[in-house]
């Protein structure tokens, strides 16, 4: 779990970094995602995300995640991690952080949810993340 979390961050912070506005000519026609409006946070900070996704196979060799972030306030924190099945199917993401580390600077109410369905092109041999599809939404905390 600690590896997702690593690897979904990371490649989210080389996304913001420099390819946040690379989106592909297919994405509007194909790849989408979404984000539920109301996540979870429970007695023990573990904080939950969802939404869906739909995305197709390509023949660039390399995994495809959902990758989450919540803000609130002034805290922003990435949430999970979920491994994308690219089949053309609408299916459903949830993420989760675990421990009371990220969970005891959240409250219930107001907070944003950044999501983003991307690629870790492995053809080169580094990973390069490649933006599918992104989406923001406010929502809630309960």
């Amino acid at each position: 779990m600690r590896l997702r979390l690593a690897l979904s961050a990371a490649a989210t912070s080389l996304l913001i970094a420099g390819l946040g506005a690379a989106t592909p000519a297919h994405a509007s026609q194909f790849d989408d995602l979404t984000v539920n409006g109301t996540g979870t946070i429970a007695a023990d900070g573990t904080i939950t995300l969802s939404g869906t996704y739909r995305c197709l196979p390509d023949d660039t060799p390399g995994p495809v995640f959902v990758g989450s972030t919540l803000v609130q306030g002034g805290e922003s924190t990435g949430i999970g991690g979920t491994r994308a099945v690219c089949d053309g199917q609408v299916r459903g993401w949830t993420n989760t952080s675990m421990g009371t580390t990220a969970g005891s600077r959240y409250k219930r109410g107001e907070a944003t949810v950044r999501a983003h369905l991307m690629k870790l092109n492995t053809k080169s041999g580094l990973p390069m993340p490649k933006l599918l599809a992104h989406e923001e939404a406010r929502g809630e905390l309960k």
